[in-house]
């Protein structure tokens, strides 16, 4: 992957990019992809040199979106359901520390974790953080010269070891100093900076995809991971061509709205997601149904409860399945959401096709929109308490 990134021959002449390009191999857990991560941003920033702290700080800001808005698992969770990753516990401290909300900006939450240094738990999965990920990202580079070691020594003989080989043999990313704890310093080597700064976008993405794929593997339920990296751009979503659908249904037959169980106000509605955009990251016509305005706000991203509210959604997803069927002008207005809300393969071919009774439309829609709100629900995603 990263012979595709640096085309310049100068930096394979004075730095060992193969140990860099092994730097995120065989993880355990979800640490050595943000502490590169980490690492590479701040030498963007012109830094020289941070501490333990700081890296884990920006290892905390990059986490959190991913965290709290999608319900991301860093690294999976044990058996019993308690969460494994250390980052991940310190962005869920925080979060209860500090109120701030999903989407807080970095400025934000770096503002925060300097009010909460010095919260006991909080640098409690800070140190378990700086056990073995700061020397462990570089084992890629071990063994490579004249001097071995077993890469199951102590922290400190690790590190003492690749000091001396950064000196003598092998210049390193980065070599730390005699600080401890997360006050201890690791200190960015000249050549590796000037790599790095000049390859900056190459390297983020070559981490980012890796870390996709890490995440993946430990989220396998969650549709669209690749977008729940970090905050998404409100325009792309794509409701425009589902709303005038639903404008026609709602002129020619009255509609109930899922929640209030009154008529749908014509002039006073939007467009929900059933089961959250934040979870399935997509506009298919099978999800989405009017609702009021009002109470648009109030649902967020929060699971309605099944039992309660899906036969109604289905009773209006019906209606509007029997307008397309019926009515020629409602069907071109069908057809003008191929292009952005109609991809699923089981909804064109089954749920839509010409035919189906109102029982077989309803087991349709549920036998596929179930399994989507479990896993929501599994993921962490809460349950809208109406009342």
């Amino acid at each position: 992957m990263l012979d595709d990134l640096f085309l310049d021959e100068k930096y394979y002449n004075t730095l060992d990019i193969e140990g860099f390009s092994r730097m995120m191999k065989d993880p355990s857990f979800s640490y050595k992809f943000y502490w590169l991560e980490a690492i590479v941003q701040l030498i963007a920033e012109d830094k020289t040199q941070a501490t333990y702290e700081e890296i884990i700080d920006e290892m905390i800001i990059n986490a959190w979106y991913s965290v709290l808005e999608f319900h991301l698992h860093l690294s999976g969770l044990f058996g019993d359901g308690v969460i494994k990753d250390n980052l991940e516990k310190a962005v869920l401290r925080l979060f209860k520390l500090s109120n701030l909300p999903n989407n807080a900006n970095k400025v934000q939450i770096k503002n925060k974790l300097k009010e909460y240094a010095e919260d006991k738990e909080l640098r409690v999965y800070k140190m378990e953080l700086t056990k073995n990920v700061p020397y462990k990202a570089l084992s890629g580079f071990a063994n490579r010269g004249t001097e071995k070691i077993d890469l199951n020594s102590s922290a400190g003989r690790m590190m003492a070891y690749y000091n001396k080989l950064s000196q003598s043999e092998i210049l390193l990313p980065y070599v730390f100093n005699g600080e401890n704890g997360l006050n201890r310093t690791i200190i960015f080597n000249s050549g590796w900076i000037q790599m790095i700064q000049d390859s900056t976008v190459a390297i983020l993405g070559w981490i980012q995809l890796e870390k996709i794929k890490w995440l993946q593997n430990n989220n396998p339920d969650v549709p669209g991971l690749v977008y729940k990296m970090a905050p998404m751009d409100e325009k792309m979503r794509k409701l425009n061509n589902v709303r005038k659908l639903w404008e026609a249904v709602l002129h020619l037959h009255p509609v109930v709205d899922v929640f209030k169980n009154e008529e749908i106000d014509r002039l006073n509605y939007d467009m929900d997601h059933f089961i959250p955009w934040s979870f399935v990251m997509n506009d298919e016509l099978w999800n989405l149904m009017p609702m009021d305005s009002s109470w648009n706000s109030k649902k967020s991203n929060k699971l309605p409860q099944w039992d309660l509210f899906f036969g109604r959604f289905a009773d209006n997803q019906y209606i509007l399945y029997a307008l397309i069927q019926e009515k020629p002008g409602v069907h071109k207005l069908y057809e003008a959401c191929y292009r952005d809300n109609l991809h699923s393969i089981w909804a064109n071919q089954e749920l839509y096709r010409v035919g189906n009774s109102k029982e077989e439309f309803h087991r349709i829609l549920e036998k596929n929109m179930r399994p989507v709100y479990d896993s929501a629900k599994r993921q962490g995603y809460e349950i809208w308490n109406i009342a």
